[in-house]
């Protein structure tokens, strides 16, 4: 048996179906209720990665865990080392965590400082474990959509600065790889697309998605302040601004670890722009 933590979000929509259609039994837990588009023969269980007591029963007799936080991620709650006991004492003997790329480029930076805690914790839980490090996620790109529906514009900040965003999709795939087969234990892989892009070339994307112009409105530093102020927390917000204004070396770099564990590129964000057109229309 497999739960995957984070059922309904970016990666887990994918990656549910994926493990159900290679014959896995699989658990989706999310904090709401049942999803409507669950596959057919996948358990739901309604569940909060920051209560272990509350996972304990979800985790009981599962072989497997994809483990994602999302609003736990800012949470100072239980440790992960309680979830983590929580997972090996209900039989776990794999967990595969999402992560992000900053732990490794950015080691300091507080709104991670509790990712890096369940990345020590996984570690040493003596299980079989592998760390999936994302860079940005292509699907960022839906805080435009809203303007692009509306206006035909994107807004955002630093117009020419290009990185390797990756697709959750892509994500998903690699994490169901080192969720069924052998051989990822003890890695950490770092999940890029396969090109780095800039938000310029991002709205352009959208535009030959949709057939149609889509204009760019290029936001100052302080703008993107204010508008990401809305959603994120103010630790995060002036790490983030850094990391798409003033990236590192290493956060340019495009990696292969996609293609290493699934055996075909990274999709492109044009790639990703054709799917999810729909959602900018």
């Amino acid at each position: 048996m497999i739960v995957v933590t984070g059922a309904t979000g970016n990666i887990g929509r994918t990656l549910v179906p994926l493990l159900a259609d290679a014959g896995e039994d699989v658990v989706a837990v999310s904090r709401r209720d049942r999803p409507a588009d669950l596959p057919a023969g996948v358990r739901h269980a309604r569940a909060d990665v920051g209560d272990a007591a509350g996972m304990r029963p979800v985790l009981d007799g599962a072989d497997a865990l994809f483990l994602l936080l999302g609003g736990e991620l800012n949470s100072h709650g239980e440790s992960p080392e309680a979830l983590v006991d929580a997972a090996a004492r209900g039989g776990v003997k794999r967990i595969v965590l999402v992560s992000s790329q900053l732990n490794s480029t950015r080691p300091e930076v507080p709104s991670h400082a509790r990712l890096r805690a369940f990345e020590a914790a996984v570690r040493g839980s003596g299980l079989d474990f592998t760390v999936l490090r994302p860079s940005g996620f292509a699907s960022n790109a839906f805080a435009w959509a809203e303007s692009v529906r509306a206006e035909r514009t994107v807004h955002a900040p630093f117009a020419d600065v290009a990185l390797p965003v990756v697709d959750p999709a892509d994500i998903a795939e690699v994490a169901a790889a080192a969720l069924r087969e052998d051989g990822h234990a003890g890695r950490a892989y770092e999940l890029t697309g396969p090109a780095a892009v800039s938000p310029r070339q991002q709205a352009a994307a959208i535009a030959e998605a949709l057939g149609e112009e889509v204009a760019f409105v290029e936001l100052s530093r302080e703008q993107a302040h204010a508008h990401l102020a809305r959603f994120m927390p103010e630790e995060a917000i002036g790490g983030t601004l850094d990391v798409l204004g003033a990236p590192l070396p290493a956060e340019r770099q495009v990696s292969g670890d996609v293609e290493r564990v699934i055996g075909r590129p990274a999709r492109s964000f044009a790639q990703w722009a054709a799917r999810n057109a729909p959602a900018f229309r």
